[in-house]
Formats: C-alpha cells, sequence, structure tokens
C-alpha cells in the first residue's frame, strides 16, 4: 500500500519565522514515515515547509495515488503546539482534497487531539491520540482489513455521527527501538540553502528524549505526556556523526521540550561525543534548576553546547509559583551566570500576561533582564492551550478567539488586568528597552574589548534609544496609570 505523508506548517503563512529563516524539517513525521517503511509500506513525504498554498499537495496526490493519506505534525515544534488557525485550515484543505481521491486519512497533531470534531468532520477516518508511530502502523493494517478498527489504542473516530475514543495507549520507554527518521526522504536542500542564504552556516534538528515530567500549568503535552523517555547519549552520537558527514551540518538545534535530564546523561554524552571526535556546537531549551544540578553546565560546555534558551518567564516570584513552575528566580539568576562563565550564551523565554500579573510583576521581569542582560530574549503573552489547568480556568473568556493566526500573533485573548493590546505594545517596548541596555553595554566595553559587534551594538543606539521613546509614549497611551510606573 502507498502512504502519502505530510504536515500542516506552512512557512510563508508565518510572516515572522518566514523572516526569522530558521526552518527545521518535520522531524516527527521522519520518524513516523521511517517507521512505517520498517514494516512495508511503501512511504512518500509531501513537506509542505516552502509551498505557497495547501492546494500545491494535489498533484502529488493525483501522481503518487496513495491510498492512505496521513497528516502528522511534529510533536517536537512548539509552533505546532500553538495550533495556528491558519495552519489548522490548511491541514483540512490538504486531507478534504485526499478524501475526495478516494484515501484513507489519518491526522496526528496536538490542534487535531484538541479539536476532534472538527478534523473529522472534514474527512478524517481517524485522528491519533498522543504517541503516534504504533497507532499509525496498526491503523494501516486495519486499512488492509488485518485489525478490528476499534480495538486501536490512542485514537478517535466517528460512529454514526458519535466521535468515539478508544483507550490510551501505552507510551514507548526504549526510544532506541524506533528506526532513525527517514532523512532520505526529505529534500534537505532548501533547507539548507535558506541558512546559509542568511545565516552563513546550517543547523540541523534533531531529538533526544520525548515529554516533560514538570507541571507548569500552562503548557500543554497531547502527544508525549506529562513522562520523561530518552534515546542512548551513544545512540544519538552515532546518528549525529552519520548525518554530520552527509549533509554537512555544523550546527544543532536539539527540540526536546527539557534537554539532559536524566542522571549522567549529559556526563554520558559528553563522552560520546569526544569519543566519535564529533565537532559540532549546538542549543537546547532547559530549566534553571536542572542547569545547576550535578556538574550539567560543565558538561554542556565540554559537548559543544554554545546557547541555552531557558524557561525563565518571569521575575517575579509569585507568578512562578501561580504558574506551578517549580524554580525560584534566584536559579534563573545563578544559572545564567554560570552559563556565561562557561562561554555559553543565555536566551531567556519570558511570558506576559498570566493571570493576575501586575505592573509590579512585569517591572520585576524587566529588571532581572536588565541585570542579568541575556544574549537574547523572547517575549511571549500567555496562550491559553485546551488540556491545561491555565485553559481551565480563563476558558469562558475565550469567545470571538481561541487561537493565534501566526506566531507573531500575541492577542490577549482572555481578560486580564491591563487591555489586550496594551500586553501587545509591552513586548514591544520590552524589545527596545533591552536593546538599550544591550548597546550600554558594548559601549561600556568597547575599549577594553573592541569587537566589530560593539561597536555594531554601541551604533545601534542611535536608532534604538528614540525607538524605546517611541514605544513607551504608545505604551503610556494606552495605560497611563500602568505605565507611570516604569
Amino acid at each position: 500500500m502507498k502512504v502519502l505523508f505530510t504536515h500542516s506548517y506552512f512557512l510563508k503563512f508565518d510572516a515572522k519565522q518566514f523572516q526569522t529563516a530558521m526552518p527545521y524539517p518535520p522531524l516527527g513525521t521522519l520518524y513516523a514515515m521511517s517507521y512505517l517503511r520498517e514494516h512495508g509500506y511503501e512511504v512518500k513525504l509531501f513537506d509542505s515547509m516552502f509551498c505557497n498554498s495547501a492546494k500545491d499537495i494535489r498533484s502529488t496526490i493525483d501522481e503518487f495515488k496513495p491510498d492512505i493519506f496521513i497528516s502528522y505534525d511534529d510533536g517536537f515544534n512548539y509552533l505546532t503546539k500553538m495550533c495556528l488557525t491558519n495552519m489548522r485550515e490548511a491541514c483540512f484543505d490538504m486531507q478534504v482534497y485526499a478524501k475526495s481521491k478516494g484515501c484513507k486519512v489519518i491526522v496526528s497533531s496536538s490542534d487535531a487531539t484538541d479539536h476532534l470534531e472538527d478534523y473529522l468532520k472534514h474527512g478524517a477516518d481517524a485522528v491519533v491520540i498522543g504517541e503516534a508511530e504504533q497507532t499509525v502502523l496498526e491503523l494501516c493494517n486495519v486499512f488492509k482489513g488485518n485489525i478490528a478498527f476499534d480495538s486501536i489504542s490512542g485514537i478517535a473516530f466517528s460512529n454514526n455521527n458519535e466521535i468515539l475514543k478508544t483507550n490510551s495507549r501505552t507510551v514507548l520507554k526504549d526510544l532506541d527501538v524506533l528506526p532513525p527518521p527517514a532523512w532520505d526522504l526529505l529534500d534537505i536542500a532548501p533547507y539548507k540553502k535558506m541558512w546559509i542564504d542568511n545565516h552563513g552556516y546550517f543547523s540541523l534538528n534533531f531529538v533526544t528524549t520525548r515529554g516533560c515530567p514538570y507541571k507548569c500549568n500552562w503548557c500543554a503535552k497531547p502527544i508525549y505526556g506529562n513522562r520523561y523517555n530518552s534515546h542512548s547519549p551513544e545512540n544519538i552520537v552515532l546518528e549525529i556523526k552519520k548525518w554530520q558527514q552527509q549533509f554537512g551540518f555544523t550546527h544543532i538545534w536539539f527540540a526536546d521540550d527539557i534537554f539532559g535530564l536524566k542522571p549522567n546523561w549529559l556526563k554520558d554524552f559528553e563522552y560520546h561525543i569526544k569519543k566519535e571526535n564529533v565537532k559540532v556546537n549546538y542549543k537546547i531549551q532547559s530549566r534553571a534548576d536542572l542547569l545547576l544540578e550535578e556538574d550539567n553546565i560543565k558538561h554542556l560546555a565540554n559537548s559543544g553546547c554554545n546557547m541555552v534558551w531557558m524557561g525563565a518567564e518571569s521575575g517575579s516570584q509569585r507568578i512562578l509559583d501561580a504558574m506551578d513552575k517549580g524554580t525560584k528566580v534566584e536559579q534563573i539568576y545563578e544559572a545564567t551566570r554560570l552559563l556565561k562563565k562557561h562561554n555559553i550564551h543565555v536566551s531567556l523565554f519570558l511570558q506576559l500576561g498570566y493571570l493576575e500579573e501586575t505592573i509590579d510583576d512585569i517591572k520585576l521581569t524587566v529588571k532581572m533582564v536588565e541585570e542579568l542582560l541575556p544574549d537574547d530574549i523572547g517575549i511571549s503573552v500567555s496562550y491559553p492551550l485546551p488540556g491545561t489547568v491555565f485553559y481551565d480556568k480563563v476558558k469562558e473568556e475565550l469567545k470571538g478567539k481561541s487561537n493565534w493566526t501566526d506566531s507573531d500573533d500575541l492577542d490577549m485573548m482572555f481578560k486580564n488586568t491591563y487591555k489586550p493590546e496594551f500586553y501587545k505594545q509591552l513586548q514591544r517596548y520590552i524589545h527596545r528597552r533591552y536593546r538599550k541596555q544591550v548597546g550600554f553595554e558594548s559601549a561600556r566595553k568597547l575599549f577594553s574589548q573592541p569587537s566589530g559587534q560593539n561597536l555594531k551594538n554601541t551604533l545601534s543606539l542611535i536608532k534604538i534609544i528614540p525607538q524605546e521613546f517611541l514605544e513607551k509614549q504608545k505604551l503610556k497611551q494606552i495605560e497611563p496609570d500602568a505605565t507611570a510606573k516604569f
């Protein structure tokens, strides 16, 4: 049987990410393709990443004539977890066309898990709930007539206009049993070209784990759940070595929700990196408390890590506690300083607008950023993902809008302390204020540490200072009383 895989992320539909020009292949999709191919299916990928329209898939469906169509979103991509509405509509268009051509349709994504009825209404025969490789294989076998449909764990389907769910599927604990991703079925060239043209190097994505055991109450885990299983360090290093020789990448984005949590994993990873003589830089996501455990930061530095994106979220301990984050502000400070000491760049994820956040809480976040001066910051506003405690608290207020259109939307979709437009403008202002501080620090270092970057940052003050002033004035117009405290 022929199986056509695709995913619903279209880079050109997301202006912010298209401008950033850092595309990563649909890794989760490639894992599923590899698993199905290993079990005798003829598989093909339609990669929507660089397409102009959902209609672009139609010629591939017409020519390949698949028996089964699978829209399989990358569960490691945070953008697919946000459930962007323009991607959802693209998926509907693709699966409707596939259905019209006689295909059986399977969908696996965070959004499909949260909106079963909509996806089933648009032609899906089944929606996968949870970890998908084994489930997809069994569904394909069903369509060959080998297994009873309702005996498959981890799916939802429609029967006489009633949505039925089967029992949850047991998750894979030993990830090394999975075959490597089907990199050979991906056209890597446009990814490599965009990276080199825009950044001068090529970065590729890998994952070492699935899941996250922490319980931040705003974070949804519809695919891999509240657990944590990992590949062995040796397996990961051998994969990196193999594909680096073939693709020529010099940098890796480890897309794990949380990297290196398992005791001694980072120590062993460092050992195998050195043993196999692998030369590569990489960036990760982590938490302040985890970074401070064992000798994690030392092992990261010694194995090639050059950037950590830390889920800081807020400089207010009150807000961190309200989020059930489980970290302390002091740990954010300590981890940042220790990372810098080991010459690892530090970037902070920040979240504005959590329930009952006040201007005093926001000031503490701004203060933390200015005191730590990380290498970069990523600012979002609180986003209610279905299946979270946070979503349940605000769902009654999600009237006209419950999803962002694209990753730059940043609309506050529930009633909060201040107006929705205040939070949008606030993140612009904080970015400008942060860049101003970076410029001042570069100017201070310019004579003792002369460099092109310090000079560039210093000169940027000519533009940034008036920009910051204007952003603050716009902020005052929206919430004059709150802004006065800045």
